[in-house]
């Protein structure tokens, strides 16, 4: 989903960018998951706050985040 948003020209370059920064964050094997999650879930917030970002890119970025979140506590 998280590439999906990446390769969305339609997206501000910032917000791409980072979603990318999400995407490095949970391919980070030297990490723990949760530190992963963590990363990712704190650029996502940062991303879902843009007041650049469209709407329906704004709600796929809430939903990748509820998934993160039910896969931390899960």
């Amino acid at each position: 989903m998280l590439k999906q948003i990446a390769e969305d020209r339609t997206v501000p370059r910032n917000i791409r960018e980072k979603v990318d920064d999400s995407i490095a964050a949970l391919q980070n094997e030297r990490e723990d998951l949760k530190m992963r999650i963590n990363a990712a879930v704190s650029n996502l917030d940062e991303v879902s706050n843009d007041p650049n970002i469209p709407m329906y890119t704004r709600t796929q970025v809430w939903n990748i985040v509820t998934a993160l979140e039910a896969r931390q506590q899960g």
